[in-house]
């Protein structure tokens, strides 16, 4: 018995804690010459202009339902407090954000949402993706349940099994199941950037 405890704690501490890509990713070193320029619109607002950027394409991740990284992106002040690795806007740069390196994909490591990988789950070869399986997970239609979503059953667009599972918007579960989340445009990059160089209001 005592063996074996002592086994587990030296193959933890040769493990060592997780990683996580923020703390692999040092954001000064990054080629940040591939930053889309900021846009030139002013008065970029938080809830005018970037909740709905976040909400199409990070909330799934990081929204009320599920926060990877301890991290939330649907309220100014959850974007403000940052995540377990600290703040990821510095307001009034937006060079210096770690947000913005990740959205503007410049590094596979931190991209957010992250890049498909070939095999994985949209990429080639892969579930979902050209010459894959089908579905995200061989699923049938209208999701784990089932189901003719035109005729409002299981696996419709609110019942259960459907695309936002029993009612929830954003993929089974709050995530998961589902189409991957779309890349930022270049255009939604400069406006963020915009937001975090006029002090992130």
């Amino acid at each position: 018995m005592k063996t074996a405890f002592t086994s587990i704690l030296l193959g933890l501490a040769i493990a060592g804690p997780p990683v996580m890509a923020a703390e692999k990713v040092d954001i000064s070193k990054l080629d940040l010459s591939k930053l889309p320029p900021a846009a030139d619109k002013k008065g970029v607002t938080y809830a005018k202009d970037i909740r709905a950027i976040f909400e199409e394409s990070c909330f799934r991740c990081h929204g009320e339902e599920r926060q990877k990284g301890d991290l939330r992106l649907d309220s100014l002040q959850a974007v403000l407090k940052g995540g377990e690795d600290g703040k990821v806007v510095v307001p009034g740069d937006s060079k210096k954000s770690f947000l913005v390196a990740a959205v503007a994909q410049i590094n596979d490591e931190i991209a957010m949402p992250p890049k498909r990988r070939p095999g994985g789950p949209g990429g080639p070869g892969g579930p979902g993706g050209p010459g894959g399986q089908g579905r995200p997970g061989n699923r049938p239609p209208g999701g784990p349940g089932g189901g003719d979503p035109a005729a409002g059953g299981p696996g419709g667009e609110r019942g259960p099994g459907g695309p936002g599972g029993p009612g929830r918007p954003g993929g089974f579960g709050g995530g998961g199941f589902g189409p991957p989340a779309k890349p930022l445009t270049t255009e939604q990059v400069g406006l963020i950037r915009a937001w975090i160089d006029q002090g992130a209001k």
